[in-house]
């Protein structure tokens, strides 16, 4: 009856989020200046479990919970067993450019996601979780007094909103009880919106609209592989990699403008270059390798390494997806170190609840697929978190918080400081079950 309980809550939240995650601008996935440029910006995968721990799992397995960054460790579970995934993410960020601040806060779903066995020692896993988003809303005004004495008070505003989402399919078997070997289909699918305002407090003049509406879609694929070695006294090593293939990007790019002659003429320009020969735009591949060690279910510490090469993708040189004005934009090699250490005090404890819960604390360092003004974004922070066990088996409540920064004050750059918490709850269950009678 509680386990019900349970995935009633579970619906209940996923019906009240959404339907709310686009109804105003403070529930987009992303909200940041940097995310004018490209794709926006690209999320960071994984559950709850994940993002507590750094935003490592390339070579974490374990059958209590869904590790969605490597297709191969979805056969590493208990035979029959049923599991689901479903996490929301709310974040709170300080913006502060030389003596100008500001603040937003987002909320959003970031994951939801189930798995199964299939035959023996092999599983599947379907899913959906964001791979970027677009958000964000600058304003500055027109300070050159010899253009306000004749056109009145200008206000510049740019703004964006938007996300693309990946759907995938993976599975993944374990042979000789130590390779697992897993593969996974994506469909990239989303839009984009990116606007330009001109408005004049003279209501002589006409303010000018302009802006760019994207259409992405994409297929790849993506294959990873874990390897665990016995170290003696339920110590244990596990060396994982992944490899997601590049792709070309197809959809359409519309570009719209409002113009001030004697009338306002609206102009709607098709931009299909995506659907062309001349097709240069490209989600770039990514490779993916970490280490873990584990002692059983006691505790486990891993790091990974993961790089992108986006400096052939296109994206500074399309419209839409460039960005034309003061600042400079380039495409460029993302990469990211990150570590994680969880620790379970005593999971089979009857008497202290808090010690059959699981700890976990985490870092990152990250570098963006582009550059501004020919420097390289940065992003760090500390992750920590804890997983409530919820009735019986393996069903959690997942709770984590991220401190981190992006960007810095030099060379007239933003730089964001951010608090993010999120929430995932882990259902599991067994199928097959015999009913027993005494």
């Amino acid at each position: 009856m509680l386990d019900r309980l349970y995935l009633f809550i579970i619906a209940g939240l996923i019906c009240i989020c959404i339907p709310s995650a686009g109804q105003t601008n403070g529930t987009y996935g992303a909200y940041s200046p940097y995310s004018v440029f490209g794709l926006g910006e690209i999320s960071r995968e994984g559950t709850a479990y994940n993002k507590s721990m750094g935003g490592v799992g390339i070579a974490s397995n374990s059958r209590r919970f869904v590790n969605i960054m490597n297709p191969a460790s979805v056969s590493v579970r208990d035979s029959s067993s049923f599991m689901a995934d479903f996490g929301i993410v709310q974040k709170n960020t300080i913006f502060r450019q030389n003596d100008l601040r500001s603040g937003n806060n987002t909320f959003n779903i970031y994951n939801f996601v189930i798995s199964f066995p299939v035959y023996r020692s092999s599983a599947l896993m379907v899913g959906i979780m964001p791979f970027s988003d677009v958000g964000y809303n600058i304003r500055q005004k027109q300070t050159n007094q010899d253009i306000i004495g004749n056109t009145g008070n200008i206000t510049y505003n740019t703004y964006g909103e938007g996300s693309v989402y990946q759907l995938f399919l993976g599975g993944g078997a374990t042979f000789w009880k130590r390779l697992s070997i897993g593969a996974e289909a994506i469909y990239y699918f989303g839009n984009l919106d990116k606007v330009y305002n001109q408005d004049f407090s003279n209501t002589s003049y006409a303010s000018l609209k302009s802006g760019y509406e994207l259409l992405v879609r994409g297929v790849t694929g993506k294959f990873g592989l874990q390897y665990q070695q016995p170290l003696g006294n339920d110590l244990y090593m596990v060396l994982g990699a992944t490899y997601r293939l590049k792709t070309n990007m197809k959809g359409h790019t519309i570009y719209y403008e409002n113009k001030q002659t004697d009338e306002i003429v609206d102009t709607l320009v098709y931009n299909d270059v995506l659907n062309g020969r001349d097709n240069d735009l490209k989600i770039a591949g990514e490779i993916g390798v970490g280490i873990s060690v584990k002692k059983g279910e006691k505790w486990s510490a891993e790091f990974n390494y993961i790089r992108s090469d986006w400096r052939n993708s296109g994206m500074d040189l399309y419209d839409g997806y460039g960005v034309s004005g003061a600042s400079s934009f380039s495409s460029s090699v993302s990469q990211s170190f990150r570590a994680g250490f969880e620790i379970v005090p005593n999971r089979n404890d009857i008497r202290y609840y808090l010690r059959r819960c699981a700890y976990r604390v985490g870092a990152y360092y990250e570098q963006a697929y582009y550059k501004l003004d020919g420097n390289m974004v940065n992003s760090m922070g500390l992750t920590f978190g804890v997983t409530l066990p919820v009735f019986r088996w393996y069903n959690g409540l997942t709770l984590g918080v991220d401190v981190g920064q992006r960007g810095s004050l030099r060379t007239n750059m933003v730089r964001e400081r951010y608090v993010s918490f999120v929430i995932g709850f882990n259902i599991f269950d067994i199928w097959f079950q015999k009913p027993r009678y005494q």
